[in-house]
């Protein structure tokens, strides 16, 4: 069987699967394959929530998809913080911080932290914030695990909650120029 892959960037208030059995979330949720008509099988590599964009990739290879999310892939994000975050606080985030994963605490892992210019990235459907709120400042997280929600929650360990985050890169993959709810078909993921 000939497998396919995707490229995607999902756009923030999309869930990042391609259906549902919650006849509830069904009418409640936007889903992917309302941007584009996946073949039967496609999955998706990891996730991204509800308020995350960025780069999603997708295939019908179960293995494949297995292998990258358990084989610690590098997965960079751009993230947008609350306030100008400060080097002791990166310095955290660089070395590991605490964080709740199922009721119980966890340290993350060593990753790459560094601060960043605001990148050029297409404008979000939904407002982030009025700047009159104060200032924020953009950072690049690259991490190897994927725990729920762990990048919103090491930023907000440091004190900078995450106003924005978007995945930019999984291993060597980018968006590259993808705009938001674009799916590129690609030979192969990794």
């Amino acid at each position: 069987m000939q497998h396919r892959h995707f490229i995607h960037f999902k756009p923030f208030g999309y869930i990042s699967q391609l259906n549902s059995n919650d006849d509830r979330q069904l009418r409640k949720k936007k889903f992917i394959n309302e941007l584009f008509d996946f073949p039967e099988g496609t999955m998706p590599v990891g996730r991204l929530d509800e308020k995350s964009e960025g780069l999603l990739l997708l295939t019908t290879d179960g293995k494949l998809c297995h292998q990258i999310n358990s084989g610690g892939y590098e997965k960079e994000y751009y993230v947008q913080v609350d306030g100008e975050i400060n080097e002791e606080a990166i310095d955290e985030l660089k070395t590991g911080v605490l964080i709740g994963i199922n009721g119980k605490k966890y340290k993350t892992q060593p990753c790459k932290v560094h601060r960043i210019a605001t990148p050029e990235l297409p404008e979000r459907g939904k407002k982030i914030r009025d700047p009159r709120h104060g200032p924020t400042s953009w950072i690049s997280v690259t991490i190897t695990e994927g725990k729920f929600r762990q990048v919103r929650k090491m930023t907000s360990a440091v004190g900078f909650p995450t106003l924005r985050l978007v995945r930019f890169r999984v291993a060597t993959i980018t968006l590259d120029n993808l705009q938001p709810g674009a799916t590129k078909s690609v030979s192969e993921l990794v």
